[in-house]
């Protein structure tokens, strides 16, 4: 799994023989600058664009089976005990508005590189079905997660958040609340040359601005009903650049807010729903300061991190794209229509078989 953050690939090794599945051993390996530079580039239209495209799939999924490899020596695992890779691929362009989504990854490459069938692909079939092709991972946590008493929600918090509505005697509900680090890492690049925030402490120095959060809330997304999706086709660097301009505030100050939209944003999907337990995965669930205001933002509900339900927070979504690939391969749906607005059950994925 490589993420609206790219930071890094995560790969999860799971063993799907049992009653339930089990994690057997994940790691995670950073982008080199190289790759993810362009990876970055081809978040916006660029000339030569479909060449520039195929060459970043080839060098990405040279990384994957690189980290692949890695965890296997690690684990004890030879590639013949592997029946199939579930690779997400990069998203570069998520336009289910006009029918499309985009995610590179040369597959067939994969397979040769490493001697195992990959399965990938995963969202084409549900927005063919009229679906946003996101999120995904709603299935894969009702199916492992879900309490006959408790209201739970799952949010990952990556570049972009969603959420899953595990709720008793409900239809499961997910979607995209909008960006999770997406903005915050924009912010921080450019104002001092790092990836991320660690711990959200550069944001805890600053103050939110009622007035700047107040502007970023108007941004039609938020105000749009369920099922939706998004990624940086919306939130940018321009998105930023367009709301921060003719503004001289301290730089803290707006990564502060910044912080503060994405738990606002969040909480205010949730506020109705009276969650009794918030389990938090992703980047985000590292965000000390992130975590505080969504805290403060929902009072009512206990909020950890899925460590509570038995999966380190930086390990769920590699996690869910394993089980996605274990769908496809036995044929069985793992879509949710009520989550994507699918016209109905779609088996998701395709194959490439050594």
């Amino acid at each position: 799994m490589t993420g609206t953050s790219l930071d890094g690939i995560d790969v999860a090794l799971v063993d799907f023989a049992g009653s339930s599945p089990r994690l057997i051993a994940a790691q995670g390996t950073p982008l080199s600058d190289d790759l993810r530079s362009q990876l970055l580039a081809l978040q916006l239209p660029q000339p030569n664009e479909l060449h520039l495209a195929q060459l970043a799939a080839n060098v990405h999924s040279d990384a994957c089976a690189d980290a692949i490899h890695a965890l296997l020596a690690q684990a004890g695992y030879a590639a013949s005990d592997i029946e199939a890779i579930g690779n997400h691929g990069q998203t570069i362009r998520h336009r289910p508005e006009c029918g499309y989504t985009l995610q590179i990854g040369n597959h067939a490459r994969l397979a040769e590189k490493t001697g195992i069938s990959v399965v990938g692909d995963f969202r084409s079939r549900d927005v063919a079905a009229g679906g946003q092709g996101a999120p995904l991972v709603p299935a894969f946590h009702q199916a492992l997660f879900a309490s006959p008493t408790e209201r739970r929600a799952l949010l990952n918090i990556g570049g972009i958040a969603n959420v899953s509505l595990l709720i008793p005697q409900e239809n499961t509900c997910g979607f995209d609340t909008g960006p999770g680090n997406v903005l915050m890492d924009l912010w921080i690049n450019q104002q001092q040359g790092l990836r991320y925030d660690k711990d959200g402490n550069w944001a805890a120095s600053g103050q939110v601005l009622p007035d700047l959060l107040t502007r970023f809330l108007q941004d039609g997304y938020f105000a749009q009903a369920a099922p939706k999706s998004t990624g940086r086709d919306l939130f940018h660097q321009d998105w930023l650049n367009g709301h921060l301009a003719h503004r001289s505030d301290s730089p803290a100050d707006v990564q502060a807010t910044l912080c503060a939209l994405s738990a606002r944003s969040i909480a205010d999907t949730l506020r109705a729903q009276k969650i009794d337990t918030l389990y938090v995965c992703g980047g985000g669930a590292h965000n000390k300061t992130l975590m505080h205001m969504l805290a403060i933002e929902l009072p009512a509900s206990h909020i950890t991190t899925t460590e509570a339900l038995g999966v380190a927070p930086d390990w769920m979504e590699t996690y869910a794209f394993a089980w996605l690939a274990k769908c496809c391969i036995d044929r069985s749906p793992a879509n949710l229509p009520t989550v994507t607005g699918a016209r109905g059950l779609r088996v998701l994925g395709a194959i490439w078989p050594v």
